[in-house]
This record gives structure tokens, sequence and C-alpha cells, in this order.
């Protein structure tokens, strides 16, 4: 589905990826790990067409490279920012609204599949986003993504600051979602959770892929644990 071959991005002089090449097919979770300052952000971004980029990303097929956001959004491609962007002052069902598209196909995702993936979300329907905790702003906006009917979801640090329990709560929404059919790729730096629910790892140092493989390989790959990912 997703295809991106040698992508380099810049911040002004500063040079940020060097030649990053991934991959997720369909049905498929892909993590992409990595410390703060890798790139991993910088890529979920030029793939969506947020940051300048050299290049190729081919989705279903078709280069993206140079198209704006919003129409790589009509493609099919969803993005979670770790910032989440709710509207704090519409309430929780008119954030989801905003999260349409206009199709004449039939989406996948309605309402209420949203409220029953998310029982809070649908006691907090008429409530205004801003109110939310971080946990159900999470959820939020993963919501308003699904609801413009992605067919893979680019979703960044989505267990960032939120409880353990909570966290939890994610990883079997992201493999809900897996078997709904939708591909994702997780951007995440909880190593446990991320090797728990993904079909690969990827592992991101200093702008590049450093490791692709299972994550019982990276398991037994002390080496790329100790020198990209532990502190």
């Amino acid at each position: 589905m997703l295809q991106v071959s040698q992508l380099q991005a810049f911040y002004g002089k500063s040079h940020v990826l060097h030649g990053v090449d991934l991959a997720v097919g369909e049905g498929e979770i892909v993590a992409l790990l990595g410390r703060n300052g890798s790139g991993r952000s910088t890529t979920a971004k030029a793939i969506m067409g947020m940051v300048a980029c050299q290049g190729s990303v081919l989705w279903q097929g078709g280069q993206i490279v140079g198209r704006k956001p919003y129409e790589i959004a009509n493609l099919g491609l969803g993005y979670v920012p770790e910032s989440r962007d709710i509207f704090p002052k519409l309430t929780v069902h008119q954030n989801l609204m905003l999260g349409q598209k206009r199709s004449q196909k039939k989406p996948r995702w309605s309402f209420g599949d949203m409220y029953q993936l998310f029982p809070r979300l649908k006691e907090r329907e008429h409530t205004e986003a801003g109110v939310l905790s971080g946990g159900e702003q999470q959820m939020l906006t993963l919501c308003r993504t699904l609801m413009g009917d992605p067919d893979l979801i680019i979703i960044d640090e989505p267990t960032e600051g939120l409880a353990p329990k909570i966290v939890e709560l994610v990883a079997e929404y992201l493999q809900a979602l897996r078997a709904r059919g939708l591909s994702v790729l997780l951007i995440e730096q909880k190593l446990t959770i991320a090797m728990q629910i993904s079909d690969r790892c990827l592992v991101m140092g200093h702008g590049s892929i450093v490791f692709d493989g299972t994550p019982e390989a990276l398991r037994q790959n002390a080496s790329i644990r100790k020198e990209w990912l532990e502190v």
C-alpha cells in the first residue's frame, strides 16, 4: 500500500531525513521506533505533504510527493499528530463531524462505530473537547481521523502522557482497527506496546532506518536496542 524510497527532508538548512526506506502492507501494523530527534515525526509529516521532501512516496502505486496534505488525505491516508489538535470549543460530536469527507461511496465508519469503540466518548458526546482528559482527547483525535475513512492511518505517539491502563486500551483499539482492515504506521517510544501489537518493527537513527524486522528479531538484537533505543 505505502512504499517510501530514499526519502530526504530538510528544515531550512538542517538535513533531517537521509534516504528513508519503508513499506506498510495491507492490514499491517508497522511500528516506527527510535529516540526523540531520530526523524520519526518528520517522516510522518513528509509522507503527509507537511514537510518539503525529495525521494519517492508511493501510495497504492501512485506518487504523492509534491501533493498537498488535503489531497493526500482524500486519497485515503489518515494522520493523527502527536499534538492531537482537537477543536477545544467544539463538542466531541462536532469534532467528529469535521472529520467526515464528502464521498459517493459509503464510509466504513459511522458515529455509532466511534461510540462503540470508545464508549467514553459517547458519554462525553455533547461536552466541549477542551475539557476532556488527555486520554479522551487522544481517543477523539483518532476517531476524527477514522471518520475520514482512511485505508492507512499514521499515528504519532498515541500513548504519550497516558496512564498505563489507557495505554493498554489504545493498544487494543489499534488491533481492532487492523481487524477492520486498516493498515497502521505507529510512531511510538514505548517498546513493550509497539512490539506487542506490531507485525514489523522499524528503528530509526539519525534520519534513516537502521533496523527492519519482526518484533521477535528486535527482541533478540540487543546491539540495535542498546545503540538506538535504550536510554
